[in-house]
């Protein structure tokens, strides 16, 4: 029996969309990383980008756990002597909703060209409303 390669030929790309509204941050972006990546298809081959696109919506109404939303920060830095930026997860919910579950999705996704490649399929939007009808995303009830 031959092992079966996925190509970028070969790759079939589905459209998901996911309501984040309620949901817990980390186990909402482990399963976009699981989508994402292609770990949820049987042609699942690690060295090619075989996952499909993920429309998160809701982004603002993400729910953390224990004090995270006082206490997690999120830095950035201006590559300037003194430019470290800290912004609390409160913060950065009401400014940038959608950066929150980005950079959740994005540590979770392999590191390098490969990882770079699958974070672009994912689109996050802070409240229902999102410009990908037309792909005829189909919705998906998450298990967290």
């Amino acid at each position: 029996m031959k092992t079966y390669m996925a190509n970028n030929q070969t790759v079939e790309r589905k459209w998901y969309v996911i309501d984040a509204k309620g949901k817990t941050l980390g186990r909402l972006s482990t399963e976009v990383a699981t989508y994402l990546r292609g770990k949820h298809k049987p042609t699942f081959t690690p060295h090619v980008d075989c996952g499909d696109y993920v429309v998160i919506i809701n982004a603002k109404h993400v729910e953390l756990t224990g004090n995270k939303w006082s206490q997690k920060k999120y830095y950035t830095h201006s590559q300037y002597p003194g430019g470290l930026r800290v912004t609390d997860a409160k913060t950065m919910n009401e400014r940038h909703p959608e950066r929150m579950v980005e950079f959740a999705v994005k540590g979770m996704l392999p590191k390098g060209k490969l990882g770079r490649q699958m974070f672009k399929k994912l689109y996050v939007y802070g409240d229902e409303n999102h410009p990908h009808q037309a792909q005829k995303p189909e919705a998906i009830e998450l298990k967290g």
